[in-house]
């Protein structure tokens, strides 16, 4: 068994478990406002249009922009009463799963509802039925093997999106998939692929044997199906309801490339050696991380100074770094109580990057030199920066015109760019695939693009915690940029000497002179 294949399924019992535990109590919600719903909407149509048609708008938002969207609003509801509401991982992901699921058990149980025989409802009046034992006796046991349909179905869907949730601090199998991706470690994205469509195809059968002994009237065979999906979850809730770890827990936040990956895994490792236990959120947007580390759903984590100040001090100057870094310390404090522990010693900007050949070829040394050749050309980009002010703060300064722009994962941008699809990228200047694909960094003339310092940044309760403070602060400046490239392509390579982000966190760990 290979290494990889080890690591990913040594983190696999976790995932699944807190992935089953989610999906299920999505699947739990959605049914409980569906099931009265569902009866009320049955009997009033202009209600059922009202609530079917809102069920269908929820459909057609992506997914990963409902999770998002649930953070800030959750954020907002949090300081509307005086905080305490979690906006980072379960709660969020369970409000957009359960939404998710409304539709095809609100469907599916409104047209079993209607699709009874009138002369069967017309029969239960005349023997004198109630409305209750009409529903109970008569309607519910027709039209539950239609909604029995719409359940699996919501079921497989649920399943299937959950793994999104990683996007929003919450543990998944989408974390072994996220992280394999962006590390192009396919064996993860295999293992988190197969073990949710093994889960969504094992949950469909069982909730299809229940649907055929309500439609048989089977009894003992719906609570034999009942019995094993309770089992399952209370297997999935096992873990949860151990006791504690002694030992102070730590969260560690990470952003969806390989060199979050690593850092976060350098920084556990400090930790765990010091005696703390560490837990990992990965795969968080520059939109969400921030926000969770001064709202406490996270502890510590790497961020970049040009991304601090652009996207959350919205400030459009380029200082020169060190003023930079002074104003960003003191305004993560006195605005967010979050703690800059200090620079790690290493830059990571974007950067304009073309291929070897074609700088040779056209004369591209600088972005005005780009600028020049940009309307011929299209831009590939990560999937944050055609968003993101620095965008907007390069095209003020230099006229850049490209015939289009296409956004990628950072690992396909740079496949992107070496198979022709594209012919500049925003590239990051600490990434390994510059030097080993032959790239040709672009400068910057005209001081556009604001510096990248690497920043350890602390939570106001590791900032209280001058014991843990002292295990993180030997990180600072510690790390050169040649050192974080070398680590970086580790990851990102695609040769048998690709190694994981742990692996490359050992390495890295093992260059870091002790201070």
């Amino acid at each position: 068994m290979s290494e990889q294949l080890r690591s990913a399924l040594a983190r696999l019992p976790d995932l699944l478990g807190a992935h089953v535990l989610l999906a299920a109590a999505a699947l739990a919600l959605a049914l409980a406002v569906s099931l009265p719903l569902g009866i009320a909407a049955a009997r009033r149509p202009v209600l059922a249009r009202a609530v079917l048609g809102l069920a269908s708008l929820v459909q057609t938002i992506p997914a990963l922009a409902l999770l998002a969207l649930f953070y800030p609003l959750l954020l907002m509801l949090s300081a509307l009463v005086g905080g305490g509401i979690p906006a980072l991982g379960f709660l969020p992901s369970l409000l957009a799963l359960a939404l998710y699921a409304l539709l095809p058990m609100l469907r599916n149980g409104v047209t079993g509802l209607l699709g009874i025989d009138s002369a069967v409802l017309e029969a239960a009046d005349a023997v004198g039925m109630t409305r209750a034992q009409k529903l109970r006796l008569v309607e519910a046991p027709l039209a539950a093997p239609v909604a029995m349909a719409g359940i699996r179905t919501a079921a497989v869907w649920t399943i299937g999106a959950a793994t999104l949730s990683t996007t929003v601090g919450q543990p998944s199998l989408g974390d072994l998939i996220f992280a394999g991706l962006q590390t192009q470690n396919w064996v993860l994205v295999l293992v988190g692929c197969v073990a949710a469509a093994v889960l969504a195809l094992t949950v469909d059968a069982v909730l299809g044997l229940v649907e055929r002994a309500v439609r048989e009237r089977r009894r003992m065979v719906g609570l034999v199906a009942l019995g094993i999906l309770l089992a399952g979850v209370l297997a999935a809730a096992l873990p949860a309801l151990m006791p504690a770890p002694s030992r102070p827990v730590v969260t560690i936040g990470a952003k969806n490339f390989s060199e979050q990956y690593i850092l976060a895994r350098l920084i556990g490792r400090r930790l765990e050696a010091a005696g703390y236990a560490v837990r990992y959120r990965e795969g968080l947007g520059s939109a969400v991380i921030f926000r969770a580390l001064a709202a406490g759903d996270i502890d510590v984590y790497v961020d970049y100074a040009g991304t601090l100040w652009t996207n959350e001090m919205r400030r459009t100057d380029v200082p020169a770094r060190a003023t930079m870094l002074a104003a960003i310390t003191r305004w993560a404090k006195a605005e967010n109580g979050v703690d800059v522990i200090g620079p790690l010693g290493f830059e990571n900007a974007y950067a304009f990057a073309v291929r070897g050949q074609d700088a040779r070829r056209l004369g591209l040394r600088t972005i005005d030199d780009l600028a020049r050749a940009s309307p011929g050309m299209t831009l590939g980009s990560d999937l944050e920066f055609l968003e993101r002010p620095e965008w907007a703060m390069v095209r003020q300064a230099y006229p850049l015109r490209f015939t289009a722009t296409r956004a990628y994962s950072p690992t396909f941008m740079y496949r992107a760019l070496e198979s022709g699809q594209v012919d500049a990228i925003s590239a990051f200047s600490s990434d390994g695939r510059i030097a080993a694909l032959g790239l040709t960094v672009l400068g910057d003339p005209r001081g556009a693009i604001p510096g990248y310092d690497a920043l350890l940044l602390a939570s106001r309760r590791v900032a209280r915690d001058a014991e843990l403070r002292e295990v993180l602060k030997p990180l600072v400046g510690t790390i050169p940029v040649k050192r974080m490239r070398e680590a970086n392509y580790r990851v990102d390579r695609n040769d048998s000497a690709q190694q994981g982000a742990a692996d490359a966190a050992l390495w890295l760990d093992a260059t870091i002179a002790p201070r």
